[in-house]
């Protein structure tokens, strides 16, 4: 009432002299009550609805994000979305890299990201068009991601091989396989891996580098996301709408994500090989991949721990020094003084002599 209703319903009440619990009767106050619910209801429907549209933009992007992270978990597509991948990243090279003075860097771009050199000269690729140029590195870039899934293949099948022949082997393995910056350990069923002739090792490599690296920047997307929805609200300031604001600023914001998880993930791809442990100097490397025996899965057993209330000793004065604000500086113990000695008593120092001719004499 105090907040949504009339200056006059106020008045009113307080000249009445109404106390609390007592009933009131009058129509005019009850339709003033009324009313005032009415616009509580109104202010809050109208807050819930803003922050539905708010997060109706983080919902459209999830449902995509999620959409990719299910086919790359899934594996039945993933062989086209790499595909697309390719063709994204060297659309949007392309568009960036579009001026005559920049084929230096265009050729620079491929070798950091895709590991290839440009498949024509300076002179070709400034009479060629922009859908021509497109095609030739795509083609060029599927045909070097092709030479080095077939490398995955050539080295761990005679792996598989010999690993198969051998009696009372595992059925689960372990490959470790890396992009040069993480290893991956990739456990890899044995018989399926010698019946696709080492291709779902290929497939689960695939596999992995999508879901890692879709759960790295859509994390950090989200954290974006929530500094964006907190700083278009000074927008209100210069009479601009803030959800308008946060609609485009956040496009802008997932495109760039979509550009760059291409960029790392077609990056990861063409880079990825075979890791082989390095020995020390006086150890001759192995020409074989290392393939592990793959552990079962155990359950954690929690039934040597005890929950208890009781605080173990010292973990009081731990709880509050962690509960204390950080740079707050510790207080010092207060000194507790002895008893108090008069003038003319005995000097506490034993020496038979009163406190005022001897220890007392100077104050």
């Amino acid at each position: 009432m105090r907040i949504f209703a009339s200056d006059r319903v106020m008045k009113m009440l307080d000249s009445l002299g109404l106390k609390e619990g007592e009933v009131i009767e009058s129509k005019m106050v009850t339709k003033a009550i009324e009313n005032a619910q009415k616009r509580v209801e109104e202010n809050n429907f109208g807050i819930r609805k803003r922050l539905l549209e708010y997060d109706d933009v983080m919902n459209k992007q999830r449902t995509y994000i999620y959409a990719r992270r299910h086919h790359a978990l899934v594996g039945e597509r993933i062989g086209i979305d790499i595909a697309n991948m390719f063709y994204d990243y060297i659309e949007n090279l392309v568009n960036t890299y579009s001026a005559p003075a920049d084929y230096d860097d265009l050729c620079m771009e491929l070798m950091r990201v895709l590991t290839i050199e440009a498949p024509f000269t300076e002179e070709e690729w400034r009479s060629m068009d922009k859908e021509d140029v497109i095609e030739t590195l795509n083609t060029a870039a599927n045909e070097a991601f092709e030479r080095k899934s077939q490398r995955i293949v050539d080295v761990t099948f005679p792996v598989i091989e010999r690993c198969l022949q051998q009696e009372n082997f595992p059925p689960m393995i372990i490959v470790p396989i890396t992009d040069g910056k993480r290893v991956f350990q990739l456990r890899i069923k044995l018989q399926e891996a010698y019946d696709s002739h080492s291709r779902n090792i290929v497939k689960e490599w695939h596999k992995g580098i999508m879901l890692v690296t879709i759960d790295e920047l859509w994390k950090e997307h989200l954290r974006e996301l929530d500094q964006l929805r907190q700083s278009v609200q000074n927008a209100s300031y210069e009479q601009k709408d803030p959800l308008v604001i946060y609609k485009v600023e956040s496009f802008h914001l997932f495109e760039n994500m979509l550009n760059n998880l291409n960029t790392k993930v077609v990056s990861a791809l063409m880079r990825g090989q075979v890791y082989i442990p390095q020995r020390p100097d006086n150890q001759e490397a192995p020409k074989q991949p290392e393939v592990e025996r793959a552990m079962p899965e155990r359950k954690n057993d929690y039934s040597k721990y005890q929950a208890s209330k009781e605080a173990l000793p010292g973990e009081n004065a731990t709880r509050a020094a962690a509960s204390a604000p950080q740079g707050e500086k510790q207080r010092p113990t207060p000194v507790v003084n002895g008893p108090k000695v008069n003038r003319n008593d005995l000097c506490p120092c034993g020496s038979g002599k009163k406190y005022k001719n001897c220890h007392g004499r100077d104050m």
